[in-house]
């Protein structure tokens, strides 16, 4: 399969563990020693390293659900993802770069449907056994303003 076919599979997987579940296969699809990062357009513009959401191993990224099912107390709610076609910017070897657009609506249990983020995914994949891994995810949100619930992935 070619790399394009390869990171579509592997974002739709993605962004269907996060609005549909289970939550807890969301870290697999990153590789062990993955980084994956949160920010703003204007942060990753002026080259600023934090992020609102910061993990560079999987380990990282699977105490957060954990954070998610056991200890964090937050309104029900949940996501549904829109995604773009993922931009190939460069590959090499088994490494692929990619940008894809997205757009995330929050569905609230009795309240209403809302524009939640909007931005886009900076990615580098490692492409082997047939499956693309996420090895770097840079979420840049398009708003500086970050909702206090961003509670699930983007």
């Amino acid at each position: 399969m070619d790399a394009f076919t390869l990171i579509s599979r592997a974002q739709a997987s993605y962004v269907r563990v996060i609005d549909d579940g289970p939550i807890e296969d969301w870290p697999e699809h990153f590789t062990d020693d993955a980084f994956y990062k949160v920010t703003t357009a204007d942060n990753h513009r002026r080259g600023l390293p934090a992020g609102v959401i910061w993990a560079n191993n999987k380990a990282m990224l699977r105490d957060r659900v954990s954070a998610l099912k056991e200890a964090n107390i937050y309104e029900p709610h949940a996501y549904r993802h829109l995604l773009g076609q993922p931009a190939i910017l460069s590959e090499e070897s088994e490494t692929v770069t990619s940008e894809t657009s997205f757009l995330v609506i929050r569905i609230t249990g009795n309240g209403p449907t809302d524009v939640f983020a909007s931005g886009r995914y900076l990615d580098e994949y490692s492409l082997a056994g047939g499956k693309a891994l996420l090895t770097r995810r840079v979420v840049v949100c398009d708003s500086s303003r970050t909702d206090t619930l961003l509670v699930l992935p983007l």
